[in-house]
């Protein structure tokens, strides 16, 4: 059980630090919320998160939706 705990734990702090390293500061910021309620468990890396991210669009806060829109411009 509490090898089933730590490795959850270490697996939620790995897919955060990927994340992070994805996105910009600002970015991070408007769409932490809107990646731990919709994408989560999306194993990080090559633009997977910003694609479930985009696939959420309708879901997401405004802010997010901001972001990813300024993202799809690059």
């Amino acid at each position: 059980m509490l090898r089933t705990i730590l490795t959850t734990a270490a697996l939620l702090c790995l897919s955060q630090a990927a994340f992070a390293q994805e996105l910009t500061a600002e970015q991070r910021s408007a769409c932490m919320g809107d990646y731990e309620k919709y994408c989560k468990g999306v194993t990080p890396g090559g633009g997977r998160i910003i694609a479930c991210l985009a696939k959420e669009n309708d879901k997401l806060t405004p802010a997010c939706k901001k972001v990813l829109a300024a993202a799809e411009k690059k």
